[in-house]
């Protein structure tokens, strides 16, 4: 169960709000006036708390499960032990995740700017936002309404930040309009310079980076995740992206919405995502690329080339799944033969 000293709990409620709240239909005459108290998982989860099942990898514990109310998908109802009560839902997991915000919403906090930060007079902040200790905000800033800026983050000039922004510790932001609902962990960089420099034979020659960087509303960039800004063009992140930890993305990259970078991957320079495009950790994509919408990029895929809307992606460098999963079997057998 979650540690009291870090995170308050909210409710009870009893399971008919709960069903009400995740969009979940309660199992034939389950008990809908229950009253459940925490969220927990399969394996501790008591009659006084909520839990799910959404993979089959964890049956057998959800067949022993304890608990008092279980969000399942109605295929698995069968499986559920008796005195559970069911809430049926085809996604269980998004079910557990509303009810999880129920029990833990996110947290309220005292506006007001800490004795130890600086804001430049001519920035902007707006109502309900806190500023906090030893944070930096530059001149010409603007936040919206209900910001919370982490302690020794720096906001750079003229940076843009929509309403409910949070903004972790040690994160720091320059040459960027960041929309409505963005969460940036501690220790982000958005708007640094981008890798740009071109050869000579007296050495390289930087490539002044004029360009900012665009983030959509409902946006997470994760811990210590870097976005360069563009050298012209913008550098983009689509609306309702989710970027995870030590994601490097470069400059001129534009990205559609719904995309998803999982941790230690890389986007070069001037690649465009469209909408809903999924990345594997550790993945790096090349520059200048078109990836279409929907595509799928496995973990340590090198993709050097395009890729069609849809297309899923394995290896390195970079083919069709179907086809590396025909090398791999080829070599299996090639080495089968020379075994015997």
């Amino acid at each position: 169960m979650p540690d009291p000293r870090f995170f308050s709990v909210a409710g009870p409620f009893t399971v008919a709000e709960l069903a009400a709240r995740t969009g979940a239909e309660i199992a034939g005459a389950g008990e809908r006036d229950r009253v459940i108290t925490d969220v927990a998982p399969l394996e501790s989860a008591g009659p006084e708390h909520i839990t799910f099942l959404d993979n089959r990898k964890y049956l057998a514990a959800f067949r022993f499960t304890r608990a008092g109310c279980a969000i399942v998908h109605p295929d698995l109802a069968g499986d559920a032990p008796a005195g559970v009560t069911l809430l049926l839902t085809k996604t269980p997991y998004r079910g557990y995740a509303l009810a999880a915000q129920a029990f833990y919403p996110e947290p309220a906090f005292a506006p007001g700017v800490a004795v130890s930060a600086v804001v430049d007079p001519s920035a902007r902040l707006g109502e309900g936002c806190r500023i906090e200790h030893n944070s930096v905000i530059g001149a010409r800033a603007e936040l919206g309404r209900r910001c919370r800026i982490g302690a020794n983050a720096v906001i750079g000039e003229a940076c843009v930040l929509g309403d409910d922004v949070r903004v972790g510790a040690n994160a720091s932001l320059s040459h960027c309009i960041i929309g409505a609902r963005v969460q940036l962990y501690p220790g982000v960089c958005i708007g640094q310079d981008g890798f740009g420099f071109t050869l000579d034979p007296e050495g390289y020659v930087k490539v002044p980076q004029l360009g900012r960087v665009i983030v959509g509303d409902d946006v997470e960039i994760g811990a210590n995740s870097t976005i360069d800004r563009g050298a012209g063009p913008d550098t983009v992140i689509g609306a309702g992206s989710m970027i995870d930890n030590l994601v490097q993305i470069g400059h001129n990259v534009q990205m559609g919405r719904g995309c998803v970078l999982v941790a230690l991957s890389g986007v070069s320079g001037s690649t465009r995502l469209g909408d809903y495009v999924m990345i594997g950790g550790q993945a790096g994509l090349a520059g200048h690329l078109a990836i279409g919408s929907g595509a799928r990029i496995a973990a340590q895929a090198g993709v050097m080339r395009d890729v069609a809307p849809g297309e899923q992606v394995v290896g390195a460098p970079a083919v069709p799944s179907r086809e590396f999963f025909r090398q791999v079997a080829a070599l299996k057998r090639l080495a089968a033969k020379k075994g015997n």
